[in-house]
């Protein structure tokens, strides 16, 4: 059940609200919503997350208990490996014995293909970090079964993220009535990333779903580079709109979530992108990877090894297949070398270098990230600088490229700057506390008439939208 469905706006979370507010037990309606919510979609697989829970509430329980500084370790070595498994099994078996067989074909080794249960990625990290934070004494342990379910299957974050650590919502998770001031602010929110989500990525799917899944031999330069720029623009708009209504639904709820994206694209450099990209998981890796490797304190090889490391994991978390871990790399590469002398270049060359580099290596990238395979990817580079070539002409992409897909192309260009929050600051109007992140500045306790006229037009488009097409693609479901 995606946010952006008519079956989730108009019949489930009206009915799971009504009976969340009415409820004295906030915490239980909220855990019996979130299974409801997983089992709609993924049925037998919530008993393996609910054994996985019990799992990590359990090892937290008895590392707290535990004095003896190797016992507590030993527990937190088996449970991360427990939770590794699980994910790897799902995830990475089929790849794994694929290439091992090719390597090494007297293994005959079964190449399974399993469902991948929808959030297994995001609530792995999410028990990972929760059971390192109980070790490093960073959290206190969550005694309560029943609130520590909740936090883990809360269904705002549950299938897609941002990866909301327990310190984000201790306070809020225990308080006795959670606050519900901030309603207005948890609708803007969904409004907004609805918006994002219906109006500008699924309007550009066809475009990159046609650019890339046309065989490299007949693809066009002029082809290639708009299916590669809708579909930078798709898969931002996508995850930053799904990740804004997963903080909005929070908000409904009494809880605060850590924003996850704030306009990547205005980066001047490929660290920067990383700042401002997919923040929760970068922060993950950062805290949970990089820094109990040493991060930067161990001399430059060391440096190197684990930021190579990191970008490796990205890449590998994203997807079982080689283009992932190419992505990775070549992200990771970019970071070593503005490490290493390029960053500084960049800070002294002028702005409009740094944004230009920076966006043409995030969309070469994208490439990778999107083709089926590696030859796929390097075939469609090929097109991308294969001007000369004589091919037929793609008579399908002047029918893609009708008004409202065009309309697409240039809001998202436009709304991937922070255009609007500039605008709100010349027209005066209520800005939303500095630590929230929208594509617009919107106040959560008053109201402005071209706020909520924005807003109503943005939600009766969308659900308008949502009601006469079939296509509503969400690209994160993949990992």
């Amino acid at each position: 059940m995606l946010f952006s469905s008519i079956i989730f706006i108009f019949y489930f979370l009206p009915v799971f609200l009504l009976g969340y507010y009415l409820s004295g037990w906030r915490t239980a309606a909220l855990l019996t919503g979130s299974v409801v919510f997983y089992v709609w979609g993924e049925g037998p697989y919530v008993l393996l997350l609910g054994a996985l829970i019990l799992a990590n509430w359990a090892a937290s329980q008895a590392m707290e208990r535990t004095v003896a500084a190797g016992r507590r370790r030993a527990i937190l070595i088996g449970i991360v490996a427990l939770d590794l498994a699980v994910l790897g099994f799902f995830k990475y078996a089929g790849f794994l014995a694929h290439n091992l067989n090719a390597v090494l074909p007297a293994l005959r080794l079964p190449e399974l293909q399993l469902a991948l249960p929808l959030g297994i990625s995001f609530f792995t990290f999410q028990l990972i970090s929760y059971v390192a934070d109980v070790y490093t004494r960073a959290v206190p342990v969550e005694r309560g079964l029943t609130r520590f379910a909740a936090y883990i299957l809360m269904f705002p974050h549950l299938i897609a993220g941002p990866i909301v650590r327990y310190a984000h919502i201790r306070d809020e998770l225990h308080a006795d009535r959670r606050r519900t001031g901030q309603i207005g602010l948890g609708l803007q929110y969904f409004i907004v990333g609805l918006s994002q989500k219906v109006l500008i990525a699924n309007t550009l799917a066809p475009l990159a779903d046609h650019a890339f899944d046309m065989p490299v031999a007949g693809l066009e330069p002029t082809t290639a580079w708009l299916g590669a720029v809708a579909y930078t623009l798709q898969i931002y708009f996508d995850f930053c709109g799904y990740s804004n209504m997963a903080i909005g639904l929070a908000f409904l709820l009494g809880f605060t979530f850590p924003k996850n994206f704030d306009y990547p694209y205005v980066s001047r450099s490929m660290t920067e992108f990383w700042r401002r990209w997919h923040i929760s998981l970068s922060s993950w890796f950062r805290d949970y990877v990089y820094i109990p490797l040493g991060g930067n304190r161990a001399g430059k090889l060391k440096t190197v090894r684990n930021l190579l490391v990191v970008f490796l994991l990205t890449g590998f978390w994203h997807g079982a297949a080689w283009n992932f871990i190419a992505w990775g790399l070549f992200h990771g590469g970019f970071l070593l070398i503005e490490r290493f002398g390029l960053g500084k270049a960049l800070e002294r060359a002028p702005r409009v270098v740094g944004h230009v580099y920076a966006l043409l290596a995030v969309l070469i990238g994208w490439v990778l990230f999107r083709a089926a395979d590696l030859d796929k990817a390097l075939g469609f580079y090929a097109a991308m600088v294969d001007f000369g070539a004589a091919r037929a002409p793609d008579t399908a992409l002047r029918l893609l490229l009708d008004r409202e897909t065009i309309a697409a192309l240039v809001l998202g260009a436009i709304f991937a700057l922070p255009v609007l929050p500039w605008l709100g600051e010349r027209l005066r109007l209520p800005r939303l506390p500095a630590s929230a992140h929208l594509p617009a500045r919107l106040d959560p306790h008053g109201v402005h008439v071209l706020s909520v006229t924005l807003l109503a037009g943005g939600l009766l488009v969308s659900v308008a939208k949502l009601a006469s097409s079939s296509l509503n693609p969400f690209l994160y479901f993949r990992f």
